[in-house]
């Protein structure tokens, strides 16, 4: 992404309260999201953004590999949230993400619990967020997201068969600057509603395709098997295990499995 189309999206009418007051553009950066921590110890005001042509040490949840190279879509926010905000910085972003690409780019996604946005099973964008606390206070809240907006998938084979981009499914292609425009207008106004006390995670519920499903949920080396049966008021999903339990999951990496039993990756 050039400088011109991040003028182009202020141009075109940002049209937000707080998120995107100030725009910060890198060429090629190490990573938004470290660059976006950075500028809020030094001072940076809530609803910072922090864009990238390219990042070369990129990362995606549970520290995955996120590739990044040119013609996509990678920012990230700063937030500066009370307490009770900060687990739904996430899904608020989901829903951002979501309405965006059915308005810019006519698809229809889906949301993959946690963080996920999928089309047709296939990963098309990754959500990450990270905070810094003093005690019980939050310093600051950074949001990461990652769109494939032109990535060939097929040059990757660990990624060829799991991901997909915006380019090969929508005409015609998606305008970056238009998406990135809509995604920070939508989160601006769902973190305006949450500060109101209004939740995005009814929305977040109705585009998540993870729920009634058969899954192996596993995080930090534990693997849980059961029913997606349902999420709580804070996005944590609710797990009915073989064994009856109801468990209460805040993190994970789903798996679905099939009738037989035998596991299907989900991107």
């Amino acid at each position: 992404m050039s400088p011109s189309i991040v003028a182009q999206m202020l141009r075109s009418g940002l049209y937000t309260a707080i998120i995107g007051r100030s725009v910060r553009f890198y060429q090629s950066t190490g990573s938004t999201m470290d660059d976006a921590a950075e500028w809020a110890c030094a001072g940076a005001e809530e609803g910072a953004v922090v864009v990238a042509e390219t990042q070369t040490a990129s990362r995606g949840r549970l520290g995955r590999r996120w590739i990044s190279d040119e013609g996509n879509l990678y920012f990230s926010v700063l937030f500066r949230p009370e307490i009770d905000a900060l687990p739904l910085l996430s899904p608020l972003a989901g829903v951002a993400v979501v309405r965006s690409i059915r308005q810019v780019a006519g698809l229809y996604p889906s949301i993959k619990w946690p963080n996920d946005i999928t089309i047709g099973g296939l990963k098309v964008a990754g959500i990450l967020a990270e905070s810094a606390m003093s005690g019980s206070l939050i310093q600051q809240a950074v949001v990461g997201i990652g769109v494939n907006v032109a990535l060939d998938v097929s040059t990757d084979a660990e990624i060829a068969a799991t991901a997909t981009s915006l380019n090969e499914l929508a005409e015609p292609q998606v305008d970056r600057s238009e998406l990135l425009r809509r995604i920070l207008q939508h989160m601006d106004a769902l973190y305006l509603d949450v500060r109101r006390g209004r939740s995005p995670i009814p929305e977040w519920r109705r585009w998540l395709d993870t729920l009634g499903q058969r899954v192996t949920v596993t995080h930090h080396g534990t693997s849980n098997v059961g029913l997606a049966e349902d999420i709580d008021d804070l996005g944590n999903l609710m797990l009915r295990t073989d064994e009856g339990e109801l468990l209460t999951l805040t993190a994970g990496d789903i798996t679905l499995r099939a009738a037989q039993g035998e596991h299907v990756p989900n991107a």
